[in-house]
């Protein structure tokens, strides 16, 4: 998770704030890893695509 969403350098601390993101970048990473929709690259490359792309994001979303 570290690696993918640079936990480490999270700002968010406060009440349940650091869970809440937590949950949502799990849910995140798993959408990333069961889409079928695969491309080149490792999951920080798929999800920087996921970030700018809004094909792939509707692909992984399972909006096509």
């Amino acid at each position: 998770m570290d690696v993918v969403f640079g936990d480490d350098s999270m700002r968010a601390r406060t009440d349940n704030a650091a869970h809440n993101f937590a949950v949502m970048r799990h849910f995140a990473l798993n959408l990333i890893r069961i889409t079928p929709a695969k491309r080149k690259g490792g999951l920080k490359v798929q999800r920087l695509i996921a970030a700018t792309s809004d094909t792939y994001r509707a692909e992984i979303l399972g909006l096509v």
